[in-house]
């Protein structure tokens, strides 16, 4: 009875690890080792199901000094139990297969006694190594309602005091099955939890992968930056004096919740169009507006041709006509050359230039035809001005009601519990066509700058819409922070130091210097491995980034490491970062930021 007693008390026990257990290496370990402990027996095999076989798992054997497979160690080696013989029916010659197949268990006393199954492999490994294969116990695992998953087969059951070998007792067969039955419910608990894991992750990089194909301005982006972090959060756990000897992740889970953050950090940028991002010219929209523009030049001039032969046909001598249409096309030309050139953009644009584009923006020209036929039903509710009779006068370049997108008023960038405090333009978006062509520098308006610094926002307000588990609530703040700097003047919460964590400001350094490394966008040649460290370190010094993790960045080799490994040859250069080092007086930051 005591030894029944203790043999309840170590399942109960076994039970309870098996239930907290989260790492499947560890959890077949256990359930192996708990069974030959219950069982005193010599040896024991863990068996997993994988379709129409039986993976070997974990061997043990104490006499032969056998140990393969389990926590930390690969499977052995081995060929599968097939669970179907070469016709395509049940394997019921092996013991194993037949107790998945029967889902029962097989208690056999003596091996060399038995008919029933084949052992000619284990009797071939006995005649090999010198040991004898006597009693086995073999126990399906099958979780509650479900599929038999594995087996485990004991060897060799020993007395307690004598160490002789002999049949597994039913008693003690008994004790095997309940630890089997806990055991299969918690290894297909934890194979469920990783499938959702697994899925999880795919899911996860689908979205950074399709962010990163929308625009060939974003490149790998999504894919390098967790990269990046990852090698940079690994230095600073290893630091163990100074400003970041406090920081470490100390499970697999927050390692998995930081590198989520990672993974996630643009996923606000599924919401940001292309050809906002893409914006080549002022008036570009889905397509470039230049061409409406010119089309409108164009009938100016063949009015002021018409307008010439009209005067010819009154009697105007044709000289004179013609002197005057040629000066008209000229002006028409050179006007229209200048809007051309206004609609390029670039680093900025003289109040002179913005002027004498307003006032050719005030030349007329007749429009015949009505501007409400072919439009969509959203689209006329922007044409809220009363319907005009044919021919209508209109103004060569307009800012009409119909170019302004009203911003939605129950728009979640309003709601406070976010705590945004980036100005919000008033309206989504401004397609009037002096107002994008007035843009003092580069091609976008102040809504559409919004609209790409937006993704932040839509990162954050996604990310805390999801319902994550307790041991992922910082993914979103992960996420969402790589925008702020030190002092408060980021974006979109305008964050200080003390209110971002270390993880948030390594991806916020892991951003910025993959953005100036990049050799993939197509806006910009590719930056040498001396440039990017130089123009990163603009950062630290206006307090943009962390100078702590900047200064490690460099001295553990990350900066190398990772140019290595993403860097073309051209931009491998040799980096002195000794100037870069400590805290010197800061000084205002370049305007090559990351985009």
């Amino acid at each position: 009875m005591a030894a029944a007693h203790r043999r309840l008390e170590r399942l109960v026990d076994l039970g309870i690890a098996l239930s907290s257990e989260r790492d499947t290496g560890k959890l077949m370990d256990m359930i192996l080792l708990g069974a030959k402990e219950l069982t005193n027996a010599d040896g024991g095999t863990l068996y997993i199901r994988d379709e129409n076989q039986l993976r070997f798992q974990i061997i043990r054997s104490d006499s032969l000094n056998i140990k393969m497979g389990g926590e930390g160690e690969p499977p052995p080696s081995l060929p599968p139990v097939p669970l179907l013989d070469p016709e395509g029916r049940p394997n019921h010659k092996n013991v194993v297969s037949h107790a998945v197949h029967s889902q029962v268990t097989v208690n056999i006393p003596d091996a060399y006694d038995q008919v029933n199954f084949d052992f000619s492999g284990t009797k071939a490994f006995d005649q090999k190594t010198g040991y004898h294969s006597t009693s086995f116990l073999t126990v399906p695992l099958k979780p509650r309602g479900g599929d038999v998953i594995g087996a485990v087969q004991l060897i060799n059951a020993q007395d307690e005091h004598t160490g002789a070998i002999v049949p597994f007792a039913p008693q003690i067969q008994r004790f095997v099955e309940a630890l089997a039955a806990q055991a299969a419910t918690a290894l297909y608990n934890r194979e469920l939890l990783d499938a959702q894991e697994r899925l999880m992750d795919a899911m996860i990089q689908i979205i950074a992968g399709a962010i990163d194909a929308k625009s060939p301005y974003t490149g790998g982006h999504c894919e390098r930056v967790p990269e990046l972090s990852l090698m940079l959060a690994e230095e600073a756990c290893k630091m163990r004096d100074g400003p970041l000897a406090d920081f470490s992740f100390n499970t697999p889970e927050e390692w998995r919740e930081f590198k989520i953050g990672a993974w996630l950090h643009d996923c606000g940028k599924v919401t940001t169009p292309e050809y906002v991002v893409d914006k080549a010219t002022k008036l570009e929209t889905i397509y470039n507006r230049i061409h409406e523009i010119r089309t409108r030049f164009e009938v100016l001039l063949r009015d002021a041709r018409i307008e010439m032969l009209e005067a010819m046909a009154k009697g105007m001598p044709a000289a004179e006509a013609e002197q005057r249409y040629e000066a008209e096309k000229a002006a028409l030309i050179d006007d229209y050359a200048f809007i051309a050139e206004c609609n390029v953009g670039g680093e900025f644009m003289a109040p002179d230039k913005v002027e004498r584009m307003k006032r050719i923006a005030t030349r007329t020209w007749m429009r015949h035809f009505d501007n409400r036929l072919g439009l969509s039903h959203g689209e006329l509710l922007r044409y809220t001005e009363p319907p005009r009779s044919m021919p209508v006068e209109e103004p060569l370049l307009a800012d009409k009601p119909y170019h302004v997108i009203p911003r939605p008023s129950d728009s979640a960038l309003f709601d406070p519990s976010y705590g945004f405090k980036t100005k919000i333009p008033e309206n989504l978006y401004n397609y009037g066509e002096v107002y994008n062509l007035a843009i003092s520098r580069g091609t976008l308006t102040e809504e559409e700058r919004f609209k790409i610094n937006e993704h932040i926002i839509q990162t954050i307000i996604m990310l805390k819409r999801l319902p994550f588990p307790k041991h992922l609530q910082r993914v979103a703040e992960y996420a969402g922070a790589h925008h702020e700097t030190l002092l408060g003047t980021g974006y979109p919460r305008q964050l200080t130091a003390d209110q971002l964590s270390v993880p948030a400001r390594i991806t916020a350094i892991a951003d910025i210097f993959e953005a100036l490394t990049a050799s993939d966008r197509p806006y910009k040649q590719p930056k040498t491995l001396s440039e990017c460290v130089k123009i990163l370190s603009f950062f630290k010094k206006d307090k943009h980034i962390d100078p702590d993790l900047f200064d490690l960045f460099l001295t553990s080799g990350v900066y190398q490491r990772y140019a290595e490994r993403f860097l073309r040859p051209e931009q491998m250069d040799r980096v002195d970062i000794r100037p870069y080092l400590g805290s010197p007086e800061p000084k205002p930051a370049p305007e090559t930021a990351a985009q």
